[in-house]
């Protein structure tokens, strides 16, 4: 502040100033600048706030908790709308949502400890304490380093194999075992792919180590240390005062169940709420030490803050964003430039529940949405807030987000105008729908189980068990899936197609299932019984 004003006034020829006033006047903008930050953050605070209120109402958000932590004090902590829809359950500081993907920091930390501890080391081989663990690629088994494993270069795409762990009853040993039928889309190291199996596996090493299970090992190391009294690693072990997620699959806004992911413990099973997270935020910007306990060193802190692979960024990305020229991935975070500032960040998301955790460590400044819909609202406000804290020009990211929502439901029509029209009317199903039943297995997943059930074909996956979709007629061999309530995911429109061999007998499935997330087409069911 006094260095604009300094300019502006000297611009000005009709002020002159003696030595004496110049000295008074340099004590008044010295005064001015220690006493704007109380009141700037004061002010940027009501706007955030008014902000979040606006977005929450624009979007029919079910509910939001946010935290603000500067100079290692919490200097804002607030819930907004309910824990559950149709319900009087506001949402407060103490309210527990899913932080998904969050977790990852929250492992790297607990490697970190490990490392402080000399128990292992960043570039240890993940065969020195995981002998059965295997990759499609035997080189990429014999090379891979626990670094790799935290910072998405092994060369899998991104979301490879999450088919693995999401809602299945597969344990973290049976994933592990399973991803070695996962084909590399790009070369080890040249490529990144993001991915959760293997901050999975990353789990597996602490306790191979540690000789603790990670939710222990870290309970004990972290949270525990910390105060995270309300932070749990399972949904089975919520407490009370805890969101339920939202979407609108199945067509309208609707509460959903909590998601197990208890197979991806240490990438995704978190569950915590801003005023827990807003300790671990100070943590972070503490480099590894809260209130005078030291929970990992500083040189852990600055290690697990550095690029190790740069994200590229398109021209396009550059124009629309400002200000922004770097991105690269750290372990279990992000980071890039801001206004010539380093932000460190992790988003998180699973069915309902989306999440955000933003680090400024040059202005000792971060902050953390949690949220219980899938609306944009958990970007527009990070955005929206890293914008006002860091005194960003202004900009509308409301306004934006409203027109990519239309721009995509529009491309969505179109897509399916277009899958209509290639439609072949009148035809029928080669066989009786009793003959497309049976065992169809995958490799990678397991089996999916189709049977006649009411005049229709049913499909379930096996480990995955409200994973339930009625099979309705297309044309040909191909069916539409329509998923029943159980699933979770907000689904668009998919289709199964069975090939026949010579025998004119079933003999593999092929789903097309377009969504985000999770790569259907990597697997390969064929018949076995």
């Amino acid at each position: 502040m006094p260095g604009p004003v300094w300019k502006k006034l000297q611009s000005r020829k009709q002020i002159t100033m003696t030595p004496n006033r110049k000295i008074i006047f340099t004590l008044f903008l010295l005064l001015f600048a220690a006493a704007t930050p109380a009141r700037s953050i004061t002010e940027k605070i009501e706007k955030i706030d008014n902000y979040a209120k606006m977005l929450m109402s624009d979007w029919e958000q079910p509910g939001m908790s946010v935290a603000i932590v500067k100079d290692d004090k919490v200097v804002f902590q607030k819930g907004y709308g309910t824990r559950e829809l149709g319900k009087n359950e506001p949402v407060d500081p103490d309210t527990v949502f899913a932080i998904a993907s969050n977790s990852k920091a929250f492992l790297t930390a607990t490697l970190a400890i490990l490392v402080d501890e000399k128990k292992i080391a960043w570039d240890d081989k993940v065969s020195k304490y995981l002998p059965e663990f295997q990759m499609y690629d035997t080189w990429v088994t014999s090379e891979l380093t626990i670094r790799d494993l935290v910072t998405h270069r092994v060369g899998l795409d991104t979301f490879s194999g999450d088919l693995l762990w999401y809602e299945t009853t597969y344990s973290a040993d049976e994933i592990m075992k399973r991803l070695r039928h996962l084909r590399p889309v790009s070369s080890f190291r040249s490529r990144y792919g993001y991915q959760n199996l293997m901050f999975i596996t990353a789990g597996r090493v602490v306790e191979k180590v540690s000789g603790k299970p990670w939710c222990q090992f870290v309970k004990e190391r972290i949270h525990d240390p910390l105060g995270m009294a309300r932070t749990t690693c399972s949904v089975r072990d919520l407490p009370e005062n805890s969101a339920f997620p939202h979407n609108e699959s199945g067509g309208k806004l609707r509460v959903l169940h909590r998601g197990n992911v208890d197979g991806a413990d240490s990438a995704a099973s978190l569950n915590s709420s801003a005023a827990d997270l807003s300790k671990w935020i100070r943590t972070q910007l503490g480099r590894g030490s809260f209130e005078g306990k030291r929970i990992f060193s500083r040189e852990r802190a600055w290690e697990m803050w550095q690029p190790y692979f740069a994200r590229q960024l398109s021209e396009q990305f550059t124009r629309d964003n400002p200000g922004r020229n770097f991105s690269g991935v750290a372990m279990g975070w992000f980071t890039y430039d801001f206004l010539g500032k380093k932000v460190v960040d992790h988003s998180g998301g699973l069915d309902g529940m989306l999440s955000f955790t933003v680090l400024v460590p040059e202005e000792n400044l971060g902050f953390v949405i949690l949220t219980n819909g899938e609306t944009p609202v958990f970007r527009i406000m990070m955005n929206k807030m890293r914008d006002i804290l860091l005194d960003a020009p202004e900009r509308d990211w409301n306004a934006e987000a409203k027109a990519q929502v239309a721009r995509n439901r529009e491309r969505g029509a179109e897509t399916l105008k277009r899958v209509d029209a290639t439609r072949i009317p009148n035809t029928r199903p080669s066989l009786g729908l009793a003959n497309y039943g049976g065992t169809y297995s995958d490799s990678l997943y397991g089996d999916i189980s189709i049977i006649e059930e009411n005049g229709g074909l049913v499909m379930r996956f096996l480990a995955s068990p409200r994973f339930v979709a009625d099979l309705e007629h297309w044309h040909y061999d191909t069916f539409v899936i329509r998923w029943r309530p159980s699933v979770a995911y907000d689904f668009p429109r998919g289709f199964v197609t069975f090939t026949l061999d010579g025998n004119a007998r079933t003999d593999e499935l092929k789903i097309d299932q377009p969504n985000n997330d999770f790569w259907f087409y990597e697997l390969r069911p064929r018949r076995t019984q």
